[in-house]
């Protein structure tokens, strides 16, 4: 017997069994059959070892030989990542479409990286230069967008004894040697990475820095920081795949990973079509000059599901380990909970709520502690934010994802289908959702803008809050019987939801609100109120505010005000002032 093998004996499902298994470790890939499918290690008894195949075992059948790689599941990191599209192991699908046809074969072998590709290096170290981990040997200019830095493995440490000249080269030429404590190490443009290990070597900050979306409802109620966590929870038809298409590409992160975990063929197809058309808005170029898709639809084998997440997040961490502010969108973390119940199932484990997994919150836990706002040195940042989307049977936010998940977040984004229905978007529920990076941003809006974000922010909430309150008793006896302060609340609210929460996302001076209009928008709502408030405190009746001409300048400005124009608000506060003025003289 050959030193790395096994004898399978048991199959169930993506689940087999091998006995008589020499030289294979916990966490090893190995290769199952003569196709040679894609597996992984997960458990050893003895000479038994329990392993998960990624590719589809119908027609396997007990007696077939396993062979040891002695090598984990890793991602090949390098040029060629920007643009392409992968499966959950990192299997390039526009390639494999070209070898094999629309449908993935078994057993077929592409390699992530393309081989035969040259790219221009250019090198940035000398002969004699000491290098560590994350050091930038040279560049390639990637896309129009993206320079790719080639750095230093985290395992390596030493002095450059040998650097190629400028030129163009593929992945898999020795571009560098370095002298390490252990024996001299050959560099190529490209190195693999075990997809379950993070690369953290960075030190890690608090988070400080917002992650602007330009969705108002977002960045100025529930804000999320770079290098922060955040969830998007909703039921079937809420919108969470179209707000994360949103994020994608209007979030001021330099590098966007879409991973797309378990979901339907179609929605996936979708994402497919409309990424390599989205313009960049920042730039003017394809928006996929910065984005790497990976595609692990629903009918894909289910353990491929299971390592999506874990191949997307090291690719972030990639990036982000070059200098770059990296956004990872989950999409969906309930699939993949899914798979991981599966899995579970097949190997007899004893089940937790609702089936799933003892161990689904570590799971979690360990997928979203991931991400962060780091120190990259000469006093740059870097960061990997992560935002999944969960998708709770039936909108339930009390099933065991949604719970698990709001442990290990900081930001709350829950979807309501009421508003979905009503067609307002983002239909983020501006009751139900949260963020607790407040005190951590509130510097920030100070430094950059010298407002105090936090105290229009909280004025916000407290009229959305009184004005749900205020619902429940309107539904009972009708707004008539409210007196005209507290009608007054029902209609800034109204203005609030209107003019303010909600963004049409075919609109181009609204999909997109920078971030001094939406603080100029708030403003000029709370002027308003402020304004109103006084005068019926002095005896106006309600319908003399309601029925200014102004209301309807406020609630057409985020269309009528466009991004580049922000000095137009001070118009709209002079007609405020104006028609309040007017009021005042008559109520004195």
């Amino acid at each position: 017997m050959a030193e790395r093998e096994g004898i399978v004996y048991r199959i169930n499902g993506p689940v087999i069994e091998a006995n008589q298994v020499t030289g294979i470790f916990m966490g090893d890939m190995v290769e199952v059959g003569e196709e040679r499918l894609i597996g992984e290690t997960i458990g050893l008894d003895g000479d038994t070892a329990i392993i998960q195949v990624y590719e589809d075992t119908s027609g396997l059948r007990p007696g077939i030989k396993v062979y040891g790689t002695g090598l984990p599941l890793a991602a090949e990191l390098g040029p060629g990542l920007i643009a392409n599209t992968y499966d959950g192991i990192q299997r390039p699908l526009r390639d494999i479409q070209d070898k094999v046809g629309n449908f993935i074969t078994r057993g077929v072998r592409v390699p992530a990286l393309d081989r035969e590709k040259k790219w221009h290096f250019v090198p940035k170290v000398k002969v004699g230069d000491k290098v560590k981990a994350n050091s930038v040997l040279g560049t390639v200019q990637e896309t129009v967008l993206i320079e790719h830095r080639i750095i230093v493995p985290p395992d390596v440490e030493g002095e450059i004894v040998f650097i190629i000249g400028e030129g163009d080269y593929t992945v898999e030429e020795i571009i560098a040697k370095v002298k390490t404590a252990t024996g001299e190490r050959e560099l190529q443009m490209f190195h693999r990475w075990p997809v379950r290990q993070k690369r953290s070597l960075l030190n890690r900050l608090n988070p400080s820095i917002p992650l602007v979306t330009g969705q108002r409802t977002l960045d100025f109620l529930f804000p999320i920081a770079k290098g922060g966590v955040a969830a998007i929870p909703g039921g079937f038809g809420t919108g969470k795949t179209v707000l994360q298409h949103s994020f994608a590409k209007w979030c001021d992160a330099d590098i966007i990973v879409y991973i797309g975990c378990g979901e339907r063929g179609n929605e996936m197809t979708q994402v497919l079509e409309e990424f390599p058309e989205l313009v960049d808005p920042k730039s003017g170029r394809p928006l996929m000059e910065r984005t790497v898709l990976i595609a692990n639809t629903s009918n894909m084998p289910v353990t491929a599901r299971e390592s999506s997440i874990y191949t997307g997040i090291t690719m972030g961490e990639y990036f982000r380990d070059m200098g770059y502010h990296v956004a990872i969108m989950a999409d969906s973390t309930s699939r993949w909970a899914e798979a991981l119940r599966e899995i579970s199932g097949r190997l007899e484990e004893m089940p937790a709520e609702e089936g799933f997994p003892a161990y689904l919150a570590s799971r979690l836990a360990e997928f979203y502690e991931r991400a962060g706002l780091f120190d990259a040195g000469d006093g740059k940042l870097t960061s990997v934010s992560i935002i999944g989307a969960v998708s709770p049977p039936g909108g339930d936010f009390s099933e065991p994802v949604t719970q698990h998940t709001r442990r290990f977040i900081r930001c709350f984004w829950g979807l309501d289908p009421e508003l979905a229905g009503a067609r307002h978007f983002p239909a983020i529920n501006w009751i139900d959702s949260y963020s607790e990076y407040i005190e951590d941003l509130a510097p920030w809006w100070v430094e950059n803008f010298g407002i105090q974000w936090t105290e229009l922010r909280t004025r916000f909430t407290e009229i959305l809050q009184i004005e749900q309150r205020l619902q429940q008793v309107v539904k009972l006896v009708g707004p008539d019987a409210l007196p005209d302060s507290e009608r007054l609340i029902l209609e800034i609210a109204r203005i609030i939801k209107i003019a303010f929460l909600q963004q049409n996302a075919l609109s181009e001076d609204d999909a997109y609100c920078v971030t001094m209009k939406q603080i100029r928008m708030a403003q000029a709502i709370l002027h308003f109120y402020d304004r109103a408030k006084a005068i019926i405190e002095k005896g106006a009746p309600i319908f003399t505010i309601t029925g200014l001409s102004v209301v309807q300048d406020i609630l057409r400005m985020k269309s009528r005000i466009p991004n580049d124009r922000i000095e137009e608000f001070d118009d709209l506060l002079a007609t405020i002032n104006e028609q309040m003025d007017e009021l005042e003289e008559r109520y004195k």
